[in-house]
């Protein structure tokens, strides 16, 4: 559901603070004194929230506006939203236009002593990006599905909460030196299940363009019906489009995303039924938020193990998919050990 947002409401809540001097600083990268309450920290994405909660535990106060299943490319702020970030000590979000409209709200907080930080725009140079294929001059905002940009990622945010809360500094720096150690595991995880796939049935075709980023790391041909925005709506043609790409290359999975509706994947799924060929829904992947709290799809580590897990046993044949978990053991304990922190 789309939530209105008001960029008067924006105004009307610095106004308060800056009337009440709630706003502890000038300068977003200025550090403040928080030895005696906790940091007020805002992100908009769960996937944002997670690597906040790795680094900082319970040393913050941490609010997420986007929870499971939210589409942050469709996302409005509420009135409530914008004053709940008006009085924070620190303001992340992704950036690169993922949260859309959004952008411009956290450019003028930032602009009147609330802090903001773009992080993946901050942490990655221009040269590591994959160019949008919808909008000049943009990229691709799913930074995350390559394991070693997030990592990069997450020491940017060690540095962010470091910066802020100098008094707490220690912590944040040990916490991110564990994370990352587990964001190594991760990867080379990452990286062995998707070899296991043929390279010719290494074929990826999910609701929306954002899979990319895993697609170049991992070396997966990856397929979106709708653009890298989901604010951008698959016609009649690409429907016919991508259900022809299937037949021609007999592709045994389609896979819908948990924050996406699964109309589109569906028609494709029709489309290339009338063309004679059967292919199946592989399962539901987590793109632009994590699963439930709770839940072990609730943590950055957890949802990208779920979603390789699901490609690769999409796409195997059932005797090979059998395998699909070849450390079971290993990655329990590291989707459990990513929710202790």
């Amino acid at each position: 559901m789309s939530i209105r947002f008001s960029i008067a409401a924006l105004s009307v809540a610095l106004l308060f603070l800056s009337l009440t001097g709630c706003a502890r600083q000038t300068n977003s990268g200025g550090a403040a004194d928080f030895r005696d309450q906790k940091m007020k920290v805002v992100v908009t994405t769960n996937i944002i929230g997670d690597l906040v909660r790795q680094l900082a535990g319970n040393q913050v106060a941490l609010t997420t506006l986007m929870g499971p299943g939210i589409d942050p490319h469709l996302y409005r702020a509420s009135e409530g939203d914008v004053q709940t970030m008006a009085a924070a000590d620190l303001v992340l979000y992704n950036g690169l236009h993922l949260e859309g409209k959004m952008t411009d709200v956290f450019k003028q907080m930032n602009a009147r002593s609330v802090p903001t930080s773009a992080l993946a725009e901050e942490a990655l140079p221009d040269s590591v990006l994959i160019p949008s294929s919808e909008y000049a001059s943009s990229y691709d905002p799913h930074v995350w599905f390559d394991v070693e940009l997030w990592t990069k990622v997450t020491r940017h945010v060690e540095d962010v909460l470091a910066a802020r809360d100098t008094a707490h500094a220690e912590i944040y720096r040990k916490n991110a030196d564990a994370y990352v150690q587990r964001l190594d595991s991760l990867n080379r995880y990452v990286r062995a299940q998707a070899q296991r796939v043929p390279e010719d049935q290494r074929v990826l075709i999910t609701s929306h363009d954002a899979f990319r980023y895993l697609g170049r790391a991992y070396d997966i041909d990856v397929r979106g019906l709708q653009g890298i925005s989901t604010a951008t709506e698959a016609g009649t043609k690409d429907v016919q489009n991508l259900a022809d790409f299937v037949v021609q290359r007999q592709i045994p999975a389609l896979f819908v995303e948990s924050s996406v509706s699964p109309r589109g994947i569906n028609a494709v799924q029709k489309a290339v039924e009338a063309q004679g060929f059967e292919v199946r829904v592989g399962g539901t992947l987590y793109g632009d938020a994590l699963g439930d709290r709770g839940s072990p799809t609730s943590t950055y580590i957890g949802a990208l193990r779920h979603n390789i897990d699901t490609i690769v046993e999409g796409l195997l044949p059932a005797r090979q998919s059998e395998a699909v978990h070849p450390e079971t053991d290993a990655r329990t304990e590291a989707i459990q050990a990513s929710s202790r922190l």
